[in-house]
């Protein structure tokens, strides 16, 4: 009985050795076992395999740990640099795909079609309780089933105020999303419901930044798409239009240039009361996004009525912030001292407080064909990758950990923090894939919001992912932006994709072509005299004359104006 017990012991001694080999090589991950059990081991073992030597490997990592790279095809990300002599350890493996592989590669037609449906019936139980329950006030309280004003008892209340504006902000932000889903009776309707009840001459304090992205930018986007024959939705001409969204622009713009004043850099404050103007006791800090953000619309909006006021102030503030950038590194902070040009926040990331500042200097560039907007792009982003980016030249193959886009010091891109928040996934859409991964990315969201977030009349706010715990509030922005990427990801048919014309999105979601009259200037013998107004023409002022006029002088002949219209 003892030697069946010795052969009985060999044999399971070869078992676990097979097995050991088979963990080692990567083949159990890839066959689709997952063991509780996680090895961490150096990859280049099996380029020792086909090279032969006893080289040293120097890791490119940005954290202790190696990552498993289960397919080198289905990258979810675009390659640094497509001759990188180092491959996947699953090169060697060429007989099968993996699990990851099987699942990311393809995503079946019908499957978008029920996707795409889904987005439409998220955005629609959204805004049809918004209508019923809400407006015209500002947001939904979609637990509630009420309608949320701004916070009158709690001025300091800046996560709500900062915001609501009491001008119907939800159904201003979600004007195109209705045209986009095909539903141009309902954005007549909607757009009659704006001009008709909406006024911004309101004692309300709002973020410059949050009341330009979301009703500047969508006032003019809708402005735009009725005017324009060429949109890509047909004939949505609305009989009677008489540009009343575009003065309405206006008029809000004229209430938010007070907050360029008095500031010795150029940089604006980062709120302003739409009746009052600056409030006495506002901060002289802001972040570099929502002051760095602002050329697009004020730039359209320039273009549209011939006035350089808006542009001019909107790119002072750009080049006032790119010119605080570090001499060492070419990054900024986060949050700037707007009478001393200090750097309150040194955090030099892509996330919160940065983000749309790198996204609309390339914007910009597109819509207004300016050369200087698209150097500081192209250096901007040189920092970015030689400071920001670590981990391995290649996303899904070579050695090192997975590339990340890490939180730097601005003054010598030592790290701060490697964690991401949301708003740094903008950056991906600046360099555009066509991977079907993003595609199940969009159908794990969908699915997500319609499990979590979804209540009795609306989708709430989760404070925390794990817990699930809500907040009582649907943002503006559900609609305007998170159902609206959702239905145009899975709408591969859609106008707005079909259309000659090109069209970039806001950082707000709102849709604006990408036009040549944008990329001319019309306004040199529009810009206000200084001469008064009982005096004949003034004759025009140079460039950099008119460039040096007091602000206060230009607003209130803005002021003037708007008074002359009314």
């Amino acid at each position: 009985m003892q030697w069946r017990s010795i052969v009985v012991g060999l044999l399971v001694l070869r078992v676990l050795l097979n097995c050991a080999v088979w963990l080692v090589f990567g083949l159990g991950p890839s066959w689709g076992f997952d063991f509780p059990i996680k090895f961490t081991f150096n990859l280049h073992k099996i380029e020792l395999l086909k090279d032969g030597d006893g080289a040293t490997v120097k890791t490119n990592a940005w954290s202790q740990h190696m990552y498993d790279n289960r397919n080198p095809q289905a990258n979810t990300c675009s390659k640094i640099s497509g001759n990188s002599p180092k491959k996947s350890y699953l090169s060697f493996f060429q007989e099968g795909r993996d699990e990851y592989d099987r699942k990311y590669s393809s995503f079946p037609d019908a499957l978008k079609v029920k996707m795409r449906g889904m987005a439409r019936d998220m955005f629609y139980f959204g805004y049809d309780n918004y209508m019923k329950f809400a407006f015209p006030e500002d947001e939904l309280n979609p637990i509630a089933c009420e309608g949320r004003g701004p916070d009158v008892l709690n001025p300091s209340n800046i996560n709500i105020n900062d915001v609501l504006g009491n001008y119907s902000l939800t159904l201003i932000d979600a004007l195109d999303t209705l045209l986009i889903l095909g539903n141009v009776t309902e954005f007549h309707r909607a757009v009659r419901l704006v001009i008709d009840t909406v006024s911004f001459d309101k004692d309300s304090t709002v973020q410059v930044f949050e009341a330009n992205i979301r009703i500047l930018g969508s006032l003019i986007s809708a402005h735009i798409l009725l005017t324009d024959p060429r949109n890509p939705f047909g004939d949505i001409a609305l009989k009677d239009y008489d540009n009343e969204l575009l003065h309405m622009a206006h008029d809000l713009a004229v209430r938010l240039l007070p907050a360029f004043e008095n500031t010795s850099t150029g940089i604006p404050y980062p709120r302003v009361n739409l009746k009052k103007g600056v409030p006495p006791d506002s901060i002289n800090e802001t972040c570099t996004a929502g002051a760095g953000s602002l050329l697009v619309e004020f730039g359209i909006l320039s273009r549209l009525i011939g006035d350089s006021t808006f542009e001019w102030v909107a790119r002072r503030a750009v080049k006032a912030l790119w010119n605080l950038r570090s001499n060492e590194t070419g990054l900024l902070g986060n949050v700037v001292n707007i009478q001393t040009g200090q750097w309150v926040g040194r955090q030099s990331g892509l996330g919160a407080g940065m983000d749309s500042f790198y996204e609309y200097l390339l914007k910009s560039y597109i819509l207004f064909g300016e050369k200087e907007d698209n150097r500081m792009f192209s250096a901007a982003y040189e920092s970015i990758q030689s400071h920001l980016r670590r981990g391995r030249e290649a996303c899904n193959e070579g050695e090192g950990d997975p590339p990340l886009y890490v939180n730097v010091n601005m003054f010598n891109g030592q790290i701060m923090n490697t964690w991401i928040d949301s708003l740094q996934a903008f950056f991906p859409g600046l360099q555009a894939t066509k991977n079907p991964f993003y595609l199940h990315v969009g159908m794990d969201i969908l699915e997500s919001l319609e499990k979590n977030a979804k209540v009795r009349c609306g989708y709430a706010t989760l404070h925390h992912v794990v817990d699930k715990s809500k907040e009582d509030r649907m943002e503006s922005f559900f609609l305007s932006e998170t159902c609206k990427y959702l239905y145009l990801l899975f709408d591969e048919d859609n106008p707005l994709h079909k259309s000659e014309s090109k069209y970039i999105f806001t950082t707000e979601g709102h849709i604006v072509p990408v036009d040549q009259r944008f990329r001319e200037k019309s306004w040199e013998d529009q810009f206000p005299c200084e001469e008064p107004i009982n005096k004949p023409p003034c004759e025009r002022i140079p460039e950099e004359r008119r460039y040096s006029l007091p602000l206060k002088s230009i607003y209130m002949r803005q002021i003037d104006h708007m008074v002359g219209l009314s």
